[in-house]
């Protein structure tokens, strides 16, 4: 049975070569990037020995590096969200409404300004078109996730947002339902998404905050700028609408999968060897089995698509809107409950002990114990019995 491989292990071999080669042309955040992932859970970052109270068996466990883009690192980060995130969720249907930006060449030179936008416009377009008496006529609910990437790792932005099938209205008074099965019409979405969008980041251009480089040069000239919109002006901007989520629980479960996702997995990583990485991907363009498909990629490539995708510097890639924006949050939940008649979910935080998410041990399933803490760059001095084996390695 093959080892299983790492996007760490990718980083490790060719990660040097390929900051010597593009040297001043990667961004301090991606360079910060490829030394967390390289180092995540090694001695870099000191870590601690732990013990099984029951049996002895001891183990090291180095620490995390924590960064947002690191595929070993999202899990418990995301347990804490979720957690968060369940005591919000109301028991009604609930929506998952994806907006895809067509002109992702200016994105990616524009990275925070034009996601930003994305988020609002986006936003902007549920909130209006919800509240709109012709359709739901009602104050919703949203949470949005940024995903920048295809399965392939290019360059691919688009929210994903999770809503509520319904609202309260604008009074206050009641709780407005949506239809079990439409939400509201894409079409329309759509129209109120490219108008909003295009409008305001014509209006960044002309305060002189979009910057183009390379062979996008040109477009600093605001004619240029112009005319390289004309085609999406005149092309529908599909806004996409699946299926209502089976009940709260899926909905949880698409969350844990999405909000903290990175560009992708180890779990599809296939091989690295002479020939380059080889990874699965999904290829929309086909259906059923044969949409599972392999790619193999030079491993410079690999980390320059992988790169692609490192945000900005303390952008907010998980957002709420609405009922759910953070000042209103609550007193929204607790009213959109009253009318709902549904009491409030009960405060299971009656424990001041963390969690213990630390693996059973091995050998026995027992419960294990932090022996000893070591700093960064240092190895522990070893098990308690420095005569005992390593029962790690022992048989």
């Amino acid at each position: 049975m093959r080892a299983s491989i790492e996007v760490a292990d990718i980083f490790r071999a060719a990660g040097p070569a390929y900051r010597a080669t593009h040297a001043g042309h990667l961004s301090l955040a991606q360079l910060k990037v490829m030394s967390a992932i390289e180092y995540c859970r090694t001695a870099v970052f000191g870590g601690h020995v732990e013990a099984c109270e029951d049996c002895g068996q001891w183990r090291i466990a180095y620490n995390s590096c924590r960064n947002r883009h690191c595929p070993k690192c999202q899990g418990a980060v995301a347990r804490t969200w979720l957690a968060e995130r369940e005591a919000d969720l109301l028991p009604v249907g609930y929506f998952h409404v994806v907006f895809t930006l067509p002109i992702a060449d200016i994105a990616f030179h524009n990275k925070a300004l034009v996601y930003d936008l994305l988020f609002k416009a986006a936003a902007e377009t549920m909130l209006t078109i919800a509240a709109d008496p012709r359709h739901l006529g009602a104050r919703i609910g949203i949470t949005a996730v940024l995903h920048t990437w295809g399965s392939a790792m290019t360059h691919h932005p688009h929210l994903h947002m999770i809503v509520p099938g319904g609202g309260i209205a604008p009074d206050g008074s009641r709780w407005i339902s949506s239809r079990s099965a439409f939400l509201l019409p894409v079409r329309v979405l759509g129209k109120l998404f490219r108008r909003l969008f295009l409008t305001r980041l014509v209006a960044l251009h002309d305060a002189g905050r979009l910057a183009f480089f390379g062979s996008m040069a040109h477009l600093s000239a605001r004619q240029a700028f112009v005319r390289h919109l004309s085609p999406v002006r005149k092309k529908r901007w599909v806004v996409y609408a699946k299926a209502p989520f089976a009940g709260p629980e899926a909905v949880l479960a698409y969350l844990s999968r999405y909000t903290h996702r990175v560009a992708i997995s180890n779990r599809r990583l296939i091989a690295f060897d002479e020939r380059g990485v080889t990874f699965r991907y999904k290829d929309y363009r086909r259906d059923g089995a044969d949409r599972q498909q392999l790619m193999t990629l030079a491993p410079d490539e690999f980390i320059r698509r992988f790169l692609l995708h490192v945000l900005p510097r303390g952008f907010h890639r998980i957002r709420h809107y609405g009922l759910l924006a953070g000042s209103a949050r609550k007193a929204s939940l607790a009213l959109a409950r009253e009318l709902l008649n549904v009491a409030a979910p009960p405060d299971d935080d009656t424990s001041d002990e963390p969690e213990d998410f630390r693996p059973p041990c091995p050998c026995c399933g027992g419960h294990m114990i932090v022996i000893e803490v070591f700093e960064r760059w240092r190895q522990p001095r070893g098990p308690p019995d420095a005569t005992a084996p390593n029962r790690e390695t022992a048989p």
